[in-house]
């Protein structure tokens, strides 16, 4: 067996199926989860329709690089989103879902012989960052989120002897747990970093279309034409329609960017094997040329928010987040894993430690093997508004009947 399997650490799920196996909820209440990201919105009809309409495709072979079609669907939403612009033949290439995609990139970029090979992450994270870089041979190191940064990471705490052996860096804009969008100065930061050092950066933006201002999220492709880097040299961007259309069930979404990157990519996709089904691939043209339905999915969002949100702030430290579907509010008392197990034997309401989703990391001041996400829990406001304002109204319930 590959020896790098067992470094894999357990995924925060299993680590919270572990800690719930002893409980038994309260059966007066019916169970709600706030636990897994997975969008439960409805599916657009345009979708569904497009996806009926192309059996026929099943009768062959897909191919890695995708329809002509797809990538300038792809191609022309990014210029529509973001006033990007983009050769779709080149810097465009569809993937099946950004989690993929997000693996396969690191199999492709990192250079196990160098010596300390490393890859940079935020902390708290999206676990595939991690469980990329040890398949691939390089060793992660967790860049610690910041709440006085709006819980963005402080690149300049990153030491240099880390920068210096530094393969890939993912970035994640928005947030995921925190909800925080990277600002124009840390991508100047970064992208000047990457200069110095060679590294490559994996933007992931899949929660990019899920925001509560007027102003969109900035993403990493946009941020560097701003800064004259037309190029995008070592620069890719993985988005996914799972959240923005609600199909997470299709694993639909496509990386741009480097086009000398992409070109190494499609070659390690030829050989994986992850040609999308051309079924997929002609509800995704659908689902990329419509605006109307992330607009409304947006709007639902943004409602369910604003009742929660202002609920949750009574008894708990919790604010709106720039862009996703998450709340990641700290727990009265500082124990998050022991929240979230009293909370479901009490109220029958499922949360995420946010510690599952971090790791002790490097210094932060004088501390050491901080944990970032110790003392919060992230809650996925997934559901319908009706259930979503049910679970607050349990979570308000069970903080106060603790603290009397």
């Amino acid at each position: 067996m590959n020896p790098l399997l067992s470094r894999l650490q357990p995924y925060p799920f299993e680590r919270l199926k572990q800690l719930f196996a002893p409980v038994t909820p309260n059966p007066t209440y019916p169970p709600i989860s706030l636990g897994i990201g997975e969008p439960r919105h409805a599916t657009p009809a345009l979708v569904l329709d497009a996806l009926a309409h192309a059996t026929q495709a099943l009768a062959a072979y897909p191919a890695t690089a995708g329809l002509p079609a797809l990538r300038d669907a792809c191609a022309g939403w990014m210029q529509r989103r973001y006033g990007v612009v983009l050769n779709a033949a080149t810097q465009v290439l569809p993937v099946n879902g950004s989690r993929e995609a997000l693996f396969a990139f690191a199999q492709t970029v990192i250079d196990p012989t160098r010596a300390q090979a490393t890859v940079v992450c935020p902390n708290p994270f999206y676990q595939i960052y991690e469980g990329a870089a040890l398949l691939a041979g390089a060793t992660p190191y967790y860049a610690p989120s910041d709440p006085a940064l709006n819980f963005n990471v402080n690149w300049d705490s990153v030491p240099e002897a880390v920068w210096a052996n530094t393969q890939l860096l993912f970035v994640c804009s928005p947030g995921n747990p925190t909800g925080s969008v990277v600002p124009m100065a840390d991508w100047e930061k970064l992208f000047a970093l990457s200069d110095r050092y060679g590294f490559v950066i994996a933007s992931d933006e899949c929660y990019s279309e899920i925001y509560f201002r007027d102003e969109p999220p900035l993403g990493g492709l946009e941020a560097a034409v701003k800064l004259g880097r037309s190029d995008f040299k070592n620069l890719v961007a993985f988005t996914s329609l799972s959240k923005r259309s609600n199909v997470p069930g299709m694993r639909s979404g496509f990386v741009a960017g480097d086009a000398n990157i992409l070109k190494q990519f499609l070659l390690y996709r030829t050989y994986h094997g992850s040609a999308m089904s051309g079924m997929v691939q002609a509800a995704s043209v659908a689902a990329w040329n419509d605006e109307a339905h992330v607009v409304a999915n947006r709007a639902m969002y943004r409602d369910k928010f604003a009742a929660v949100t202002p609920l949750l702030a009574q008894v708990m430290d919790v604010r709106l987040p720039d862009a996703g579907f998450y709340l990641w509010a700290a727990v009265p008392g500082g124990d998050d894993v022991a929240f979230a197990r009293d909370l479901l034997a009490q109220y029958n309401v499922t949360v995420l430690p946010g510690s599952y989703l971090a790791r002790e990391g490097h210094f932060i001041g004088d501390a050491k093997g901080f944990n970032p996400g110790a003392g919060r829990i992230r809650m996925a406001l997934v559901a319908e508004t009706a259930e979503c304002l049910e679970a607050a109204q349990r979570i308000v319930a069970f903080i106060r009947n603790s603290n009397p």
